[in-house]
């Protein structure tokens, strides 16, 4: 535990890609297993506990401590794991002088964490508590809850995989769902000691190749439209379909399983193949607002209700195998044909194929991607080189988005709260609204678009403008005006004003504007009718 302890802290502390990276790799090559690869699904969110939860973990410390105390520092703090860490009260009575007893090691927590019942956790987390040092009780609780905000991503720690090995680091995507945790069959491959895992195909997803956002001044002049397929950028999620021997999968676009959340999509599939393609919800394949998807995502299974209310439904564009057959190095037109074969030969109620945009030039095409936003709330358009074959990641010059220009409001400064990790001394989450007649309603909420000196700024504004306090968040003077940037507007019943943004960020901060010149709720309208 002393090891993985130091490891969270140096990538807490360390704002640097590369010093993280350096960490991991040190990490996975000095411990032992199964400790590394247990270090490893901690990292990547593969590791859980079904019996240790935040608020169990609050309600052990609450025994011990003052809670208005406790709330003081967590207002003060902002991270659950850190607030414990400090104000757990007992202390090993070696500590000083570290001969303190080592906590168990990786291994060993994880058995005793799921062999202890629910009604001895408590006690078991205590002493773990107790024995430990201040970074390792805080190791602790990021370890037990899985809630690290560390800055490292399942893709970063597979890059620190990578550059410990010398393998490529798709090649790992390539078998990391087939694989299990402590990951022992991938380290004894990492370290030179077995073959790469024989994963099959239909069990493993594939890592999706992604575009890159076109600059219209430099790329338009240098790309010749005839060389180019263009379709719709759906406003949905991205997602692989994977069907086979009568099994179907289905993986986001990061290859998190959310097949038991979509079994109304999963369940009407048949034919072999590995699919690319949108997933949204709608009526006869007539995409619903994001919004309304947004209600079954995140949810381990699906609500009766919803699944009559937002049927779900994949809108296809590519194809990475068909049956068994690894297509990926055929050329974008050999695969738009062979899926169009594959459709026609097995007609799909919850599958349907994403057509082609005709055009026969740049500008054509700008005006098609503008009313198509408008008229029907698309996202932009997709531009594909006809010859490019599958390739994983972000190559260049092969796909590009070309999305639709964003939409930007006034909104005034209602709330603000605390942030997490490096951000939890900065109020650095706002809450902003429009008027409706005399009153300010929410319409959205973001946390990023300033610069590190702008958030300074802005903390030190809300600290002065404070007019309430509730826990972590503080009410403001409705004074300070945003620049609000948004893609789209949607209605919602979850905001006071009915109206929702979707992927708001701060644009840019209106020192200048009196809060009396922001937008109104009306206003919000012709954004909700472009929807």
């Amino acid at each position: 535990m002393r090891a993985f302890a130091a490891l969270m802290e140096t990538l807490v502390l360390t704002p640097s890609r590369n010093r993280k990276l350096e960490a991991m790799v040190e990490y996975f090559r000095s411990t032992p297993d199964p400790d590394r690869g247990l270090g490893l699904a901690i990292l990547t969110g593969a590791l859980t506990f079904k019996n240790v939860k935040p608020a169990g973990l609050r309600d052990i410390v609450l025994a011990e401590v003052d809670p208005h105390l406790f709330a003081l520092s967590y207002d003060y703090v902002g991270d659950l794991g850190e607030t414990i860490a400090l104000i757990w009260p007992h202390h090993s009575s070696s500590e000083d002088d570290g001969c303190t007893e080592p906590l168990p090691s990786l291994s060993n927590l994880v058995e005793l964490f799921n062999m202890t019942s629910k009604a001895d956790l408590p006690r078991l987390i205590g002493s773990l508590l107790t024995r430990a040092t201040i970074n390792e009780r805080w190791a602790l609780v990021k370890f037990a809850t899985g809630a690290l905000r560390i800055g490292v991503s399942a893709r970063l720690a597979k890059t620190a995989l990578a550059e410990m090995s010398g393998k490529p680091v798709q090649e790992i995507e390539e078998v990391w769902n087939g694989l299990t945790v402590p990951y022992t069959e991938l380290f004894d491959w990492l370290d030179g000691k077995t073959e790469r895992p024989d994963i099959d195909h239909a069990s493993r997803f594939h890592p999706l190749m992604l575009s890159n956002p076109i600059d219209e001044e430099k790329d338009l002049e240098k790309l010749d439209p005839k060389d180019f397929v263009a379709e719709w950028k759906w406003d949905g999620i991205r997602v692989q379909l994977i069907a086979a021997r009568g099994k179907v999968s289905l993986f986001s676009r990061t290859g998190d399983d959310i097949a038991d959340a979509f079994p109304d999509v999963t369940g009407a599939v048949f034919g072999d193949a590995v699919l690319d393609g949108e997933l949204l919800v709608g009526q006869e394949f007539d995409p619903a607002p994001f919004n309304d998807l947004q209600q079954r995502l995140n949810r381990k299974t699906a609500l009766g209700k919803h699944l009559t209310a937002y049927p779900g439904f994949i809108r296809v564009y590519d194809m990475l195998f068909d049956g068994s057959e690894d297509i990926r190095a055929l050329p974008w037109t050999e695969r738009r044909a062979r899926l169009e074969t594959w459709f026609a030969n097995n007609p799909q109620t919850r599958l349907d194929l994403s057509p082609i945009v005709l055009f026969d030039g740049w500008d054509q095409l700008a005006e098609i991607r503008r009313k198509g936003a408008a008229e029907h709330g698309h996202e932009g358009v997709m531009l594909k080189l006809r010859s490019s074959v599958y390739v994983p990641g972000r190559p260049k010059g092969l796909w590009y988005k070309w999305k639709r220009d964003p939409n930007v409001v006034d909104a005034i400064l209602m709330y603000a709260q605390r942030g997490h990790g490096k951000r939890s001394s900065f109020y650095s989450d706002y809450t902003f609204g429009v008027w409706k007649g005399n009153e300010i309603v929410p319409i959205g909420k973001a946390y990023f678009g300033f610069t590190d000196e702008e958030l300074k700024q802005l903390d030190k504004w809300v600290r002065n403008n404070t007019v309430a306090s509730f826990g972590p968040v503080r009410e403001v003077n409705k004074e300070l005006v945003f620049e609000v940037a948004f893609d789209s507007a949607q209605q919602s019943t979850r905001h006071k004003s009915g109206v929702a943004l979707r992927f708001p960020r701060i644009n840019r901060i209106r020192w200048d504007k009196p809060a009396t010149e922001a937008a109104t709720l009306d206003d919000m309208q012709v954004f909700l009718s472009a929807t």
